[in-house]
C-alpha cells in the first residue's frame, strides 16, 4: 500500500509541476508559442489526468478490498481470541476439578490405611471425579467448537487466502 500511496504522491507532484507550467503558457505572448506545441503539451496534460484518475480509483478499491480483509481478519481474530478464552476458562475448570479430586483420593487412601471406611469420603471423592469427567468433557466440547467454527470459517469462504493478494 505505501508504494501505491508513494506513487499517487509522485503523480500529483507532477500534475502540479505541469499545471503550474500550463499556467505560465498561457502568461507567455502568443507570437512566441507554437500552437501545435501548446496543444500537444495539454493534450498530454489531460492524458496525464486521466491516467492519476484511473489510479486514484484503482487506489480506492485496493484500500477497500484492504479494508474488507482487514476487518474479516480482526473479526476473525476475536472469534479465535473468544474460543482461546473460552478452552482457557474450562481447562482451568479441569484443573480444578482434578486437584480436588486428588485431594480427595488422598484423604480417602489415608482412610482407608488407618482402616476407617468413611461414606463421607467416599461420596466426596465419586463427587470430584464426576466434576472432573464433566471439566474434562466441557474441554473437549469447547476444543470441538473452536475446531469447527474455523472449518467453518474456512468452508464458507470467510477466511483470507495466503496467496491472494491484498
Amino acid at each position: 500500500m505505501s508504494n501505491i500511496e508513494e506513487l499517487e504522491r509522485r503523480i500529483t507532484a507532477a500534475l502540479d509541476r505541469i499545471g503550474k507550467h500550463v499556467d505560465n503558457l498561457d502568461a507567455v505572448t502568443p507570437a512566441s508559442v507554437d500552437p501545435e506545441e501548446l496543444a500537444q503539451l495539454r493534450a498530454e496534460l489531460e492524458e496525464e489526468k486521466l491516467v492519476s484518475g484511473q489510479l486514484e480509483e484503482r487506489n480506492k478499491k485496493l484500500r477497500e478490498k484492504y479494508d474488507a480483509a482487514r476487518e474479516a481478519l480482526e473479526a476473525e481474530l476475536e472469534t479465535q481470541r473468544m474460543a482461546t478464552a473460552k478452552l482457557d476458562m474450562e481447562m482451568q475448570r479441569m484443573r480444578a476439578a482434578n486437584e480436588q479430586l486428588r485431594s480427595s483420593n488422598a484423604a480417602l487412601r489415608e482412610a482407608n490405611e488407618k482402616g476407617v471406611g468413611e461414606p463421607h469420603l467416599i461420596n466426596k471423592a465419586m463427587l470430584a471425579e464426576l466434576e472432573g469427567l464433566r471439566a474434562s468433557r466441557a474441554v473437549d466440547r469447547a476444543e470441538a467448537e473452536a475446531i469447527a467454527e474455523t472449518i467453518g470459517l474456512a468452508l464458507n469462504g470467510q477466511l483470507p487466502q495466503l496467496e491472494e493478494n491484498v
